[in-house]
């Protein structure tokens, strides 16, 4: 994909569609040069002021186009009270990552700063019961699918399966995770060995419905958590977690 092409519908879009912006970021696959035929434009579109931030979709002269629009203070909120706590920094690889349209200004460096700090800020760090949460859904995933009743079964475990395992590997090294297609992505950039065995093991249970290179690589990557988890596992909900019977005062 021609990337002038790209950053010129971008440009185009916010003069006729977001006028009053006050900065416009183009994003995404088509940004770093990895699009496809059906890739869509990502956009960060920030205003000054907004009564609530939302993302719309839309066709642009052939472009599909995907657009988050934000004020800055959404836009930090999602930074860190949304996109934090998740682990997977999707908004704000946006905005570091993105391109500034028509140019560069000195309100968008600032947001791509803020963007850049709470990357560098890592996600927070797993505790022992995220820890033992994420080897307890594992542990039964693997154990289904070295069983499935189907063949069926096996491709839905499986697909269940791969985020998972990749997630437990980000967030045990306190790295941000990834999701969806962002996956392979992620683990090859953090260790292209890792990652090609993950690749492999998921590609053999996929093909053939062979799953033992799956749940060897479960076990490797829960090793340095003490393995699987089943027993003695325990997991409280909030007490708060109830309907009101109407006999409590």
């Amino acid at each position: 994909m021609d990337l002038t092409a790209v950053l010129q519908a971008a440009n185009q879009i916010r003069d006729e569609k977001y006028p009053k912006a006050l900065a416009v970021f183009a994003a995404g696959s088509l940004i770093r040069g990895e699009g496809t035929s059906t890739s869509d434009i990502d956009l960060v579109v920030v205003f000054d002021r907004l009564e609530a931030a939302y993302r719309e979709a839309f066709t642009y002269a052939a472009w599909p186009v995907e657009a988050f629009v934000h004020d800055p203070a959404t836009l930090e909120y999602f930074f860190r009270d949304v996109d934090r706590p998740s682990g997977v920094p999707t908004l704000m690889t946006m905005v570091a990552e993105g391109v500034e349209v028509p140019r560069e200004t000195e309100f968008g460096c600032s947001l791509k700063v803020l963007a850049n700090t709470v990357l560098e800020d890592g996600p927070p760090r797993w505790s022992k019961a995220d820890i033992d949460a994420s080897r307890y859904a594992l542990t039964n995933l693997v154990d289904d699918l070295h069983a499935p009743r189907s063949r069926e079964e096996q491709c839905a475990i499986l697909i269940d399966l791969y985020p998972a395992l990749a997630t437990h590997y980000f967030r045990r090294r306190d790295l941000w995770a990834a999701k969806g297609k962002t996956i392979p992505r992620a683990l090859s950039a953090d260790d292209p060995g890792f990652a090609r065995k993950f690749f492999e093991a998921f590609d053999i249970a996929f093909a053939s419905g062979e799953t033992s290179s799956v749940e060897r690589l479960v076990d490797e990557v829960l090793q340095q958590d003490g393995g699987r988890l089943f027993e003695g596992y325990h997991r409280a909900a909030p007490g708060l977690w109830r309907r009101n019977d109407g006999n409590s005062s």
